[in-house]
């Protein structure tokens, strides 16, 4: 087995193949809308968004999605500019197992290091995307 290929179902798998697999089980049909989206405008980037993300980092042994959703939680907040990539990860979080408490403080420890405005804006990503999903 190469550092591109991984055993999946007794078959060697694909870098992408292997981001299609984790993005559906992250983000389910969140994560194939942005890909879609991307179709028609940028379909490599698509290809790049599912291999290296999902397929290469999202893949790594060391931390289960639980904990690498709450790390982007948190970067995506201290980012401070990328709400519709945090309410996707948000949900995501969601989707593996996050409660609604363990995002909001994820959010609000990151007023401490990348400041109140970052800080407000996640929560209100937080607020839209709960109140989407059922509790």
């Amino acid at each position: 087995m190469t550092h591109t290929q991984a055993q999946h179902g007794g078959a060697a798998e694909s870098r992408l193949e292997r981001g299609r697999r984790i993005l559906s089980e992250i983000d389910g049909h969140a994560g194939e809308r942005v890909v879609d989206a991307l179709a028609d405008i940028a379909p490599d980037f698509a290809r790049y968004l599912l291999e290296f993300p999902f397929g290469d980092i999202y893949a790594r042994p060391g931390l289960d999605v639980r904990a690498r959703e709450i790390a982007t939680i948190a970067a995506l907040t201290a980012l401070g500019n990328a709400g519709p990539q945090l309410k996707v990860h948000i949900a995501a979080g969601l989707n593996v197992g996050l409660d609604r408490r363990e995002i909001v403080e994820t959010i609000i420890q990151m007023a401490v290091y990348a400041g109140f405005p970052a800080a407000l804006n996640g929560l209100f990503a937080a607020k839209d995307v709960f109140a989407q999903e059922p509790a």
